[in-house]
């Protein structure tokens, strides 16, 4: 299904690029997109929490993603602030 904010002419080609990918490529792009957006995310925890450490940050970020029931019992020793 087309975005809204994307022209038909645009999905179109993405679609024809899509379709010369095979699946090892697809799923690069996947795993590189995944780690995009945990920088992303990451640099932002920075920014509003300039004196944790890696590994809070890490666990934040974490949190974020699983919520904070699962983390809790993925991460029971990690004592982060709710």
């Amino acid at each position: 299904m087309r975005p809204a904010d994307t022209s038909p002419e645009m999905w179109t080609k993405f679609i024809e690029i899509q379709s010369r990918q095979t699946p090892r490529e697809k799923s690069s792009r996947v795993f590189e997109l995944t780690r995009t957006v945990r920088s992303a995310a990451e640099a932002g925890l920075r920014r509003r929490h300039p004196q944790a450490t890696p590994r809070q940050i890490f666990l934040m970020r974490v949190r974020s993603e699983i919520g904070a029931n699962l983390f809790r019992n993925a991460y029971s020793d990690a004592l982060l602030p709710e």
